[in-house]
């Protein structure tokens, strides 16, 4: 079981349009308004859905999003400009959120930064969750008729352990693996994907651990022709398996990565080759696992966690 304690920290995610205003009668009801972002505005919300809501809250949490890694101090003027509010309510968020600690000062008295009080919320929630909690959503997010399987892998000697998977009520016979199964890491895509990120000799000698068999035609042995396929990875972010392991089986898969860029696991999909060409396969699985992998990333970074997950 996964017990590393994970969660991002910051602030939520923009969900929060520009200030309210009715709709015409021009517009779609249907389609609910957005920003540039095309985040559903406040605006698209109905009526009885705005009564259980409170407006100025969002628009505080506008002024907290309003602050960036780039821009780690700002004015009152940016800070209004950023959460599209006019100075005047800006001001009294600003004011409000000093007083209360989360915000403070700069030595310029005319900007203002993020407190460390903000991420005592962040530091909450990282208490309350592990990593299973964490991906479980993420997995069941990704998998679908491209996506057959969702896993995360860890390393146990030159294998590959599958510490959480799922998989689509429609699989196919060669993705039906469970929670606990092997996987050589030579010459699958989860394996590579944290072999691409490890040092050159922790690396050589998981690959110089197992005899390196080729299973099908597409299997790669030798040390340099997989020290290739790494750099490429590397390269690009994602490891792709196309039929290594098991015909007629493709797989893709990101690495989980540590502060300094080491592979703590890895982040996988496998799909049968009915399911789609590979084009299509990549075009969809790519974007999904090299963010779902990012985002785990980010979150074993924050809580400061040096492992995936281990087994009992």
């Amino acid at each position: 079981m996964l017990r590393s304690s994970l969660a991002l920290t910051g602030l939520p995610r923009k969900a929060y349009g520009p200030e309210v205003r009715r709709s015409s009668a021009s517009e779609n009801p249907r389609k609910p308004a957005r920003d540039g972002k095309g985040v559903p505005t406040t605006a698209s919300v109905g009526a009885k859905d705005l009564k259980s809501t409170v407006r100025s809250l969002s628009k505080g949490f506008r002024v907290f999003e309003a602050f960036g890694s780039s821009e780690s101090e700002l004015n009152l003027s940016e800070v209004a400009s950023r959460a599209g509010l006019d100075t005047g309510t800006a001001f009294r968020i600003i004011r409000t959120f000093v007083m209360l600690g989360y915000l403070e000062q700069a030595a310029d008295a005319k900007r203002y930064r993020l407190a460390l009080k903000v991420m005592d919320l962040g530091f909450n929630a990282i208490a309350r969750m592990d990593l299973h909690s964490l991906a479980r959503p993420l997995l069941r997010s990704i998998a679908g008729p491209l996506c057959e399987a969702v896993s995360i892998g860890i390393l146990d000697g030159p294998d590959v352990i599958y510490v959480d998977r799922v998989q689509a009520s429609f699989s196919r016979p060669g993705i039906t693996r469970g929670i606990g199964s092997r996987v050589p890491a030579y010459c699958t895509a989860v394996g590579n994907a944290i072999l691409a990120f490890l040092p050159l000799e922790h690396r050589l000698k998981i690959l110089n651990m197992r005899e390196r068999t080729k299973l099908t035609p597409n299997t790669p042995v030798t040390i340099a022709e997989i020290e290739r396929r790494l750099a490429h990875i590397r390269e690009v972010g994602y490891a792709l398996s196309d039929q290594a392991l098991v015909m007629g089986v493709r797989a893709l898969a990101a690495p989980i990565l540590d502060r300094e860029g080491v592979a703590l696991g890895a982040l996988s999909t496998g799909s049968s080759v009915l399911a789609g060409s590979r084009e299509e396969f990549l075009e969809h699985a790519v974007p999904r696992i090299r963010d779902g992998a990012a985002y785990l990333s980010r979150a074993l970074s924050v809580s400061g966690s040096s492992a995936v997950g281990f087994r009992d």
